[in-house]
């Protein structure tokens, strides 16, 4: 307590700036960093799937890199490609508008381990930080910048 008035003096040195920090920290809402983790990893895919089409089309490099880089066990080389150009066109899309983005996220997460365990297997710091981040839009949603947040909004309140 302070002689004037009734407040407990405020803590100072080392500890007190870093409980300080600590307390700001946890002031900034979940759902930035999860609208934030949306945006991001959706550009990471989506510029993925643009390194496979020519227009609407897939390219020839594409189909190349499934057959002899890539080699997918189960998968038909051609079927992978356009699956994967798919994939990497459509949910990032969703994961921008927030519509089924944890759908998206999940999908895109099993796509990130499916590349990390039979591809690419020594980028496992690339790949784990996609993974933390589809992690937390699985686990957080998607934020409140979001299609999902709006219907979910309109179903709770028509209920």
């Amino acid at each position: 307590m302070t002689l004037i008035t009734d407040r407990p003096a405020r803590a100072t040195g080392p500890s007190a700036l870093v409980s300080r920090l600590v307390g700001l920290f946890e002031r900034i809402p979940l759902s930035l960093a999860s609208t934030l983790a949306r945006l991001a990893i959706a550009g990471v895919f989506w510029q993925s799937g643009q390194t496979k089409v020519s227009g609407f089309a897939l390219n020839d490099t594409a189909i190349y890199l499934f057959e002899n880089e890539y080699r997918l066990p189960l998968l038909d080389p051609w079927l992978a490609a356009h699956l994967a150009a798919i994939a990497e066109h459509l949910f990032p899309v969703l994961l921008v508008i927030g519509l089924a983005s944890r759908f998206s996220a999940l999908a895109l997460l099993g796509m990130t381990l499916v590349i990390q365990i039979f591809v690419y297997p020594d980028a496992w710091p690339t790949h784990g930080t996609w993974a933390a981040c589809l992690l937390l839009i699985i686990i957080a949603g998607p934020g409140p910048l979001s299609l999902d947040r709006l219907i979910a909004g309109r179903f709770r309140r028509a209920a």
